[in-house]
């Protein structure tokens, strides 16, 4: 039987950041281990995190938790080649894929479980969750799609190739659309309390 599996991507240099976010502190705990706590809570059992320059770093933080690890050693490219090498680590028995951003620490498992709800009903379909009228992440992608990604430049790409195999789920979580690249938007975010 098929399920859903995820990738969490972080692999990102930080550069605007200036130093490693996933290991940045939240409410006690790095970024990171939010994105993961989350999805473990969720139920999601298949997770592959894919690591990049600083995952040296990473590692430790994350090493008691049941995921597998994979290695983008291209500091210099771009999203799509780590979602090209956590595709490669998923199980046969992947399903559904979800695409989630190490730098949305805030995306709650309930949000989560609510998208892959959806996609349940939804099996052949894009589930892309939207708050306040933007569209966020995680993103879930059917396998049959999003292995589209070895073809093409990038899921957005993939996404506005057919707006027919598309569904927007509507879902009151400011953690889809509250990503963070910039010491401005960490410190926003640090000084306002975490959704519960």
């Amino acid at each position: 039987m098929s399920r859903i599996a995820a990738i969490l991507l972080a692999a990102g240099k930080s550069s605007r950041m200036g130093q490693n976010k996933q290991l940045l502190p939240l409410d006690g705990k790095p970024f990171i281990r939010h994105c993961l706590d989350s999805l473990l809570e969720a139920g999601v059992v298949d997770i592959v995190v894919v690591l990049g320059a600083n995952g040296a770093e990473i590692e430790p933080v994350i090493a008691d938790l049941p995921v597998s690890l994979v290695w983008n050693s291209d500091p210099e490219s771009d999203m799509a080649a780590s979602v090209r090498i956590g595709l490669t680590a998923l199980p046969d028995r992947t399903g559904g894929v979800l695409v989630c951003l190490g730098d949305h620490p805030l995306v709650s498992a309930a949000t989560i479980k609510d998208v892959m709800a959806y996609y349940k009903t939804h099996p052949n379909k894009i589930i892309i969750p939207v708050c306040n009228g933007k569209r966020g992440h995680p993103t879930l992608f059917p396998l049959t799609i999003i292995e589209e990604i070895f073809a093409v430049a990038t899921l957005r790409d993939i996404v506005h190739q057919d707006a027919r195999r598309v569904a927007l789920l509507d879902i009151f979580d400011p953690g889809v659309t509250a990503d963070i690249d910039t010491p401005e938007d960490f410190q926003r975010i640090a000084s306002s309390p975490l959704p519960t």
